[in-house]
């Protein structure tokens, strides 16, 4: 399965998304934040996979064929950024600035 990259994501949309929410550079990083996020999902899933297979492996059973499809499994998922890139131009992905009370 191959993925190409410019389906997930138009650069001209992604500019004309963020204009209307403000400033390029606050996309970029509500994107960063985002795409960490969504990095850090995927790892633990791949962890929790490869664990279940650590505790097989001390049974003798082939768990290296295991972890080998599970890795071509993880590696077919689209990058985190395009992932939160699809997301933003899904607005599901919403920023915004917190209420801060001065006391002037």
């Amino acid at each position: 399965m191959t993925v190409n990259h410019m389906e997930l994501v138009n650069p001209i949309e992604v500019k004309m998304k963020a204009s209307a929410h403000g400033s390029l550079y606050e996309a970029i990083v509500a994107l960063g934040l985002r795409a960490r996020q969504i990095n850090d999902q995927i790892r633990n899933q791949y962890l929790a996979r490869i664990a279940d297979l650590q505790d097989e492996e001390e049974d003798g059973s082939t768990a290296n064929f295991d972890k080998l499809r599970i890795s071509r499994e993880f590696d077919r998922i689209p990058k985190p950024t395009f992932l939160a890139m699809r997301e933003m131009m899904d607005d599901k992905i919403r920023w915004w600035y917190p209420h801060t009370e001065s006391n002037d």
